[in-house]
């Protein structure tokens, strides 16, 4: 099998139903983050693990946005404002020193009227036709590349599954092949990339839903964004839907 050099690990802020929207968060973020594989072994996998090491004593921690920010199972040990920012100041460089590139949708539910299409489908569609995009400007684009997405329970995963391969199949801008797989890996995956990829999903999000406020997050991740010859990232490494 041909594989790719690249290797993308998918995750997601906000939930995409339609039947009830959380007026604080009333959008869903898909987030894909392409590696290189070597980089991504020799030195993001490497960090992270130091890292765990360094303030766990172990590295079978697994690093949620969720959980950081309220302060949850292993990070109750960030109890006051000085570990807690000395931590995320820490985890923040790790993010910024990587080398990754990140595309991303938005879409804002409370503005997504008369659509038989879910927000995980739009979403899903739109990041892997810009995946796709990218991959060819690496001249990788004919080479089986892995993407990998956690598990969300088994009738959302056959769902996920179903449009991924209908996408695959044809059903993208281009109507052509796509030689992606899927991986559905479990919730507690110590995998370093569905870690950072849970990393940058939320900060996409409010940087859209509030542009205004500080997100010193969002700021490492500026220039990680796919972006066109010109340098555009509107509508290519980062799409807001409607």
């Amino acid at each position: 099998m041909n594989f790719s050099n690249y290797i993308v690990y998918v995750d997601e802020s906000g939930d995409h139903s339609l039947t009830s929207i959380n007026k604080d968060f009333p959008i869903f973020v898909l987030a894909f983050c392409i590696f290189e594989k070597e980089k991504y072994s020799q030195s993001a996998v490497l960090k992270l693990k130091d890292f765990k090491f360094k303030h766990f004593g172990h590295d079978m921690v697994v690093l949620h946005e969720n959980e950081i920010r309220r302060d949850k199972g292993w990070f109750k040990i960030l109890n006051s404002k000085e570990k807690k920012e000395s931590f995320l100041d820490e985890l923040t460089q790790i993010i910024y020193e990587e080398d990754f590139t990140i595309i991303a949708t938005v879409i804002q539910k409370d503005k997504l009227f008369s659509h038989t299409n879910s927000p995980y489908d739009i979403a899903l569609k739109y990041c892997m036709e810009r995946t796709y995009r990218f991959l060819e400007s690496k001249n990788e684009h004919t080479k089986m590349t892995h993407i990998i997405v956690e598990q969300r329970g088994k009738n959302e995963d056959e769902e996920l599954e179903l449009e991924f391969r209908r996408v695959c199949d044809g059903h993208n801008f281009k109507n052509v092949r796509f030689p992606f797989e899927i991986i559905l890996a479990n919730k507690m995956s110590n995998s370093a990339g569905l870690q950072l990829a849970d990393l940058v999903a939320r900060p996409i999000g409010l940087s859209v839903l509030k542009p205004e406020q500080t997100n010193r997050a969002f700021d490492v991740l500026k220039d990680k964004f796919h972006k066109s010859d010109s340098g555009r990232v509107e509508g290519v490494g980062l799409k807001v839907y409607p």
